[in-house]
């Protein structure tokens, strides 16, 4: 799988060849599971065929349990500068339904490991909305992380996927979910106690401390573009998305004999319009009318909704931006939705 990650990256070199590189982002499955020469070898293969930004954020996705004081060092010295931890909850109860790999004791101890070395940035993910999740249990995990000086934090309200064990946990009445009063109190709570510490939301699922908002992410929402490798992933050049294959033997297979181991889509005006205002308008930056105006002219009828939603408060309009009010957050994908052009 290495080497044909390799191959890929030396195969696609002059795709953006003479632009520079200020995010990578190691993501799922479990990247914290590679070994040293594993990633050294990625990093060759990248700083030989790109040009890194020197002061790039460099981005690896870890389980708590992955984590000890000799993999952080030798992440330091491969160049990785920022964790992305999946700790979803400091609970022990629910990270036994959810089936983690790692207890709450861990969760806490990757957290001192990671501070105490002082050289990465730390990100992690909380999930509320969990099933039995009183509001006083809530606040004590995000005092956790307050308490921590974690430097980021993405939030998620728990989803019930089909096809999925929790779905038939769900179905079967083995567990019972949260309804929509009790996830948006939580998420409510989450905000204002999060902003009384000195975290600012700069996405609707997204909070840190002042300078330390994730640059790849908020790349994605931007609309800048961005090249993906390994079975599954996804890049985007601005005016077309392209995905590579999910099955790993046919994405190596393909990319070792020189085949065709993606698809592609064109995006049409209409397509990048309702993108940009899907993915910016979610974020502290907004959707710019003027960027929007650059790809398609906007119908009578997005005006007026515009205007319909800043009549109920749910967004504003300043400097050529539109921006998403507190309440606004909220109903932010019926809001995009209802813009969208058809």
């Amino acid at each position: 799988m290495i080497a044909g990650i390799c191959a890929e990256i030396e195969q696609r070199k002059h795709e953006d060849s003479d632009e520079w590189v200020n995010t990578i982002y190691f993501g799922g499955g479990t990247p914290s599971l590679l070994k040293q020469k594993e990633l050294k070898l990625i990093f060759e293969t990248l700083r030989k065929n790109y040009k890194i930004n020197p002061e790039a954020e460099i981005t690896l996705e870890a389980n708590p349990d992955d984590i000890s004081t000799e993999i952080l060092k030798i992440w330091e010295e491969a160049g990785i500068n920022r964790l992305s931890v999946g700790l979803q909850s400091f609970r022990p109860e629910d990270l036994k339904w959810m089936n983690r790999a790692h207890n709450a004791t861990e969760s806490k101890r990757c957290i001192e490991m990671v501070k105490a070395l002082g050289v990465h940035s730390l990100s992690i993910d909380l999930i509320y909305g969990l099933p039995n999740l009183p509001l006083k249990d809530w606040d004590v995990q995000i005092q956790s992380v307050i308490d921590y000086g974690v430097d980021h934090i993405s939030a998620y309200c728990l989803t019930v996927e089909e096809k999925t064990a929790l779905f038939k946990q769900v179905k079967e009445g083995k567990i019972i979910t949260s309804d929509e009063d009790e996830q948006s109190t939580q998420y409510l709570y989450l905000v204002e106690k999060l902003r009384g510490a000195g975290y600012e939301q700069y996405e609707i699922s997204n909070f840190c401390l002042p300078g330390k908002e994730s640059k790849h992410n908020s790349s994605y929402w931007k609309g800048i573009t961005y090249q993906g490798f390994g079975p599954s992933a996804h890049s985007f050049d601005g005016k077309k998305r392209r995905f590579n294959a999910r099955n790993n033997k046919v994405y190596l297979k393909n990319v070792n004999t020189g085949t065709n181991y993606y698809e592609s889509e064109n995006l049409s005006p209409t397509n990048r319009f309702n993108e940009a205002i899907l993915t910016t308008i979610r974020t502290k930056w907004g959707v710019s009318l003027s960027s929007l105006i650059s790809i398609q002219s906007p119908s009578q009828e997005f005006y007026s909704k515009v205007n319909e939603f800043s009549k109920k408060n749910w967004l504003k309009v300043e400097n050529d931006t539109i921006f998403l009010t507190g309440e606004g957050w909220l109903m932010a994908d019926y809001i995009s939705a209802e813009l969208f052009e058809v």
